[in-house]
């Protein structure tokens, strides 16, 4: 199935392939080989052991909650966990890689052929989800490098090894996408997994995950086309966008008869389109040898675990297996389940950063029904956030606030009008509760059913051409006539009981 009614028209006679490379950093407090703490933002250079900096006579030791981290997302991922892996070294000379060579997994990774399946809209309808499936060709274990700071005025480069040496699960996607849409909807998955596992915190903007999109298009029936291999996304955004604009490139280029280049590129995210980095037509060889300094990684079952061995002192699949926790796909099934919500609203939910523990609070401390919650929660205080560029953790409102102010509602001590009206002043972050709001702003219901009867007859007495209508079979008019008596009240008449005493009047 296509990406959207889009690519259909624009793509017809190209079939464009997508393939992604994904760098998670694995969350743990040390580096892969080194004891050297793992801090974001730390200052420069003061996060380096002598390893990292490869002073001669610095040996390797792996990280044991690196190893089980990897084992844990190759399980989540359905891949075949490899018994025994190897180290192997890629050669490559760059300032920020002290030791002329990465250590990685070339040749035997620890983890290999898994799935991953993700959702996504089609033609941007959330009621309307297709499920796709990519391969997962294989999960490896390797360092990342430091990181060079380019000071343009003064035509130097600076060098941050702090980076250096921070274990990284590299995860290879098989070219099973075909637009940006797919690819951003997968890594978003992807993300997802990681952050419920805890194998990663998977933050983009820290750099802890990024994303290298291969892109080519071939006509159908034809072999593949040359790739573009575009570099270093750091936003699902941009991956969308970058993929997309790609494609479209490539395809213009070939419809005036130019050829591909299998380069690396970059993607300008103010320019929204990629540019060329580097040409790979001379291919680099990195010279892969395997790692003298490690020995095999390997890993044991409960079947293959020997009697003699601490296990303590080794990495046991079966034992992380068992305490697996729920994926994203189980937490929307019982999301579904237990709320009786829609499946795309558990989508949003699992989207967005904190927001399904606001759901659940909001839901145990508020006697509204769950499906009425969500349309709060996604319609107000999701769309408030979003306007607002905040998080869920930082929203002014907190779960309990809000829950307060759905009881209120449900009491039907204020109407959805009034309740509306609390919460732009619950935004403002004052420190008052609805209640004190309501009181304060005079907004509890009118109780007193004669003074309600009176205006729903004023309202009547001043739309005579409106009562002639309802009279003569037009109901919809009618609600002309509730918005009336609600601005009179200025929102403090419940609809409902307005409707009737409306109905009863007109019919007399």
């Amino acid at each position: 199935m296509a990406c959207t009614s889009f690519h259909v028209l624009c793509l017809a006679p190209w079939v464009p392939v997508v393939g992604l490379e994904i760098h998670a950093q694995i969350s743990s407090n040390s580096k892969l080989f080194s004891g050297s703490q793992v801090q974001f933002a730390a200052p420069p250079n003061s996060l380096v052991s002598f390893f990292d900096a490869s002073l001669p006579g610095t040996l390797p030791v792996l990280n044991r909650r690196c190893v089980e981290a990897a084992v844990m997302t190759g399980l989540a991922l359905n891949c075949s966990i490899n018994k025994k892996s190897l180290f192997d070294r890629k050669h490559y000379f760059y300032a920020d890689l002290p030791a002329g060579y990465q250590i990685t997994q070339q040749r035997v990774p620890i983890a290999v052929n898994g799935s991953l399946s993700y959702s996504l809209c089609i033609d941007n309808k959330m009621s309307q989800m297709v499920t796709k499936t990519v391969r997962i060709k294989q999960i490896q274990l390797e360092q990342d490098s430091g990181k060079s700071l380019h000071d343009d005025t003064r035509s130097q480069t600076l060098v941050d090894l702090n980076r250096a040496g921070v274990g990284l699960m590299e995860v290879v996607m098989e070219p099973d996408m075909c637009c940006g849409e797919e690819a951003a909807a997968a890594v978003r998955e992807l993300q997802l997994i990681l952050q419920m596992l805890g194998s990663s915190q998977a933050v983009m903007a820290e750099g802890q995950l990024r994303v290298d999109a291969n892109v080519s298009v071939h006509h159908p029936g034809e072999p593949y086309g040359v790739r573009a291999e575009v570099k270093n996304i750091n936003s699902i955004r941009f991956l969308a966008k970058a993929v997309d604009y790609e494609i479209q490139r490539q395809i213009e280029e070939l419809e005036k008869g130019g050829t591909i280049l299998n380069e690396t590129r970059a993607f300008d995210s103010k320019l929204g389109c990629t540019v060329p980095m580097r040409d790979k037509e001379g291919k680099q060889d990195y010279r892969f040898m395997p790692e003298p300094n490690l020995p095999p990684l390997i890993l044991y079952d409960t079947k293959s675990l020997p009697a003699n061995l601490n296990h303590q002192q080794v990495v046991n699949i079966d034992w992380i297996h068992e305490r697996l926790p729920d994926l994203p796909s189980v937490k929307r099934a019982k999301l579904v389940e237990r709320y009786g919500i829609l499946p795309e609203h558990s989508f949003t939910l699992l989207n967005e950063d904190g927001l399904t523990e606001f759901f659940e609070n909001v839901v145990k401390e508020t006697q509204m029904k769950p499906k009425k919650v969500i349309g709060w929660i996604l319609n107000d205080l999701l769309s408030y956030l979003k306007q607002h560029s905040l998080t869920v953790k930082e929203s002014p409102v907190s779960s309990f606030l809000l829950a307060d102010l759905l009881n209120l509602l449900e009491k039907k001590e204020i109407s959805s009008t009034a309740a509306k009206q609390v919460l732009v002043e619950l935004w403002k972050g004052e420190g008052k509760t609805p209640l004190e709001i309501v009181k304060e702003k005079k907004l509890e219901l009118i109780q007193d059913q004669n003074e309600l009867e009176q205006i729903c007859q004023a309202v009547i007495d001043g739309q005579e051409n409106e009562v002639m209508a309802i009279k003569a079979g037009n109901r919809k008019v009618l609600n002309k006539l509730i918005g009336l008596v609600q601005r009179e009240t200025q929102g403090r008449s419940n609809p409902v009981l307005v409707k009737q005493l409306l109905e009863k009047k007109l019919s007399e």
